[in-house]
């Protein structure tokens, strides 16, 4: 039996929806409680399906996790296995972030090469190289990656690319590193800002996170500590998108929109109404949204996971618009669903050209990765009759309580076993 959602456009989505913590945060949190002997408290955790998911990874490591509601415990022992668990590791891309504290604590580090969404590759070169550099050997053997090293010792590392999973290993290692760790072009995303703010709670010592260079002092040991899990602004990105295609009114709490200038400005240059608030934001649109054109960019740029949401609102806005993907070559899979339902669309490279459509046709669909599949959802409410999604695992993934969430603002969506 499978889940899938039976989604019926043509409601107009209004009210209110809080976010809880970002999925791309938590799972590299509950990673750093590698890094310290004790009981580190994670709160406002996203219930979704990735967080037991890497609850199996850590207890393959010798660690007792005990998930509480929006609370996580996690028990790291003296002394951890290094091998991650290939079964657990290979469900989802984000279990390669045990690689840094591992290599950091046990001096070596064994982590099946991960899985995840189908939305391109996403090599391990940076985090080696990363590693390397502070005196560790790596290599890839039978399907994982190995890190090997007597002691990590500071060292200057320049990013080709601002990785945001490169850019955690390395952050993880040099925090128990001997000496001064210098990371250029490191990845700026308030993730890692979280990931920062975890790491100095635990006795890290860090200077510029949210900047292009980290300088990381390492430290001889830490320890445990209590954090809250920073909003999500890729599941707030989607509520206020979801408001601009359904000409609704929506407002978004549990979220710093500071996390979200640039694709709040790209609705307010549709048409939309944007009011921010300390810890939250509303969009308001009351006509069709007018076309405009994005390009993903690392942050602070167009977030590539909100790209589909932007796809499906260039559906149905009006004029044409030209989406351009810079970060995730395989990320355009999501278009052929799209035309399914009846998107006018073309893809030329890297480029995608979308000339709006007052509506969409209902059908079949499915999602090949997390956002994806919310992106159909939104197409969906945004077609005639019902469309059937399928493979919505990809999105309990990623959305906690999508369905009653989109059902309380007034959507008309159920999940059903076929």
């Amino acid at each position: 039996m499978k889940d899938l959602f039976l989604v019926t456009g043509g409601a107009r989505l209004n009210g209110a929806v809080k976010v809880s913590g970002a999925k791309n945060s938590v799972l590299k949190l509950m990673a750093a409680a590698l890094l310290a002997e004790g009981t580190t408290t994670l709160h406002n955790c996203p219930e979704i399906l990735d967080v037991p998911l890497m609850r199996d990874v850590l207890v393959g490591l010798g660690c007792e996790v005990e998930i509480d509601g929006q609370t996580v415990h996690i028990t790291t022992p003296a002394e951890l296995t290094s091998d991650a668990d290939f079964d657990a590791v290979r469900q989802f891309r984000a279990s390669v972030c045990v690689l840094g504290p591992l290599t950091a604590r046990c001096g070596r580090a064994k982590v099946a090469l991960p899985g995840g969404d189908a939305i391109g590759s996403r090599p391990l070169d940076m985090h080696q190289s990363g590693l390397e550099k502070m005196g560790a050997t790596t290599m890839i053997e039978h399907g994982c990656v190995v890190a090997q090293a007597d002691s990590l010792k500071g060292a200057h590392i320049s990013l080709g690319f601002p990785s945001v999973g490169a850019t955690e290993n390395i952050l993880t290692a040099a925090v128990l590193a001997e000496g001064v760790t210098t990371l250029d072009n490191a990845a700026r995303e308030p993730e890692i800002v979280d990931l920062c703010e975890l790491l100095i709670q635990m006795g890290a010592k860090i200077e510029g996170a949210g900047s292009n260079t980290i300088t990381i002092t390492g430290v001889d040991k830490l320890h445990p500590a209590e954090h809250s899990v920073v909003g999500d602004r890729i599941v707030a990105g989607t509520w206020a998108y979801a408001a601009a295609m359904t000409q609704g009114d929506i407002t978004v709490g549990g979220i710093a929109p500071k996390n979200l200038h640039l694709p709040l400005e790209k609705l307010k240059y549709a048409g939309a109404e944007v009011e921010t608030y300390e810890q939250g934001f509303r969009v308001r649109m009351t006509k069709r949204a007018k076309a405009v054109d994005y390009q993903t960019l690392p942050f602070p740029g167009f977030p590539t996971d909100l790209q589909p949401m932007s796809i499906g609102l260039a559906a149905v806005a009006e004029g044409t618009s030209v989406i351009t993907e810079n970060v995730f070559e395989s990320r355009f899979r999501f278009v052929d669903e799209m035309q399914r339902l009846g998107a006018d669309a073309s893809v030329d490279g890297h480029h995608v050209v979308l000339r709006g459509r007052e509506g969409l046709s209902s059908t079949d669909v499915w999602s090949s990765d997390i956002r994806a599949g919310a992106g159909l959802v939104l197409a969906a409410l945004c077609a005639d009759g019902t469309t059937r999604v399928h493979d919505v695992f990809h999105i309990d993934r990623g959305y906690p309580n999508f369905v009653e969430d989109l059902r309380k603002l007034g959507a008309d969506i159920e999940r059903i076993q076929e």
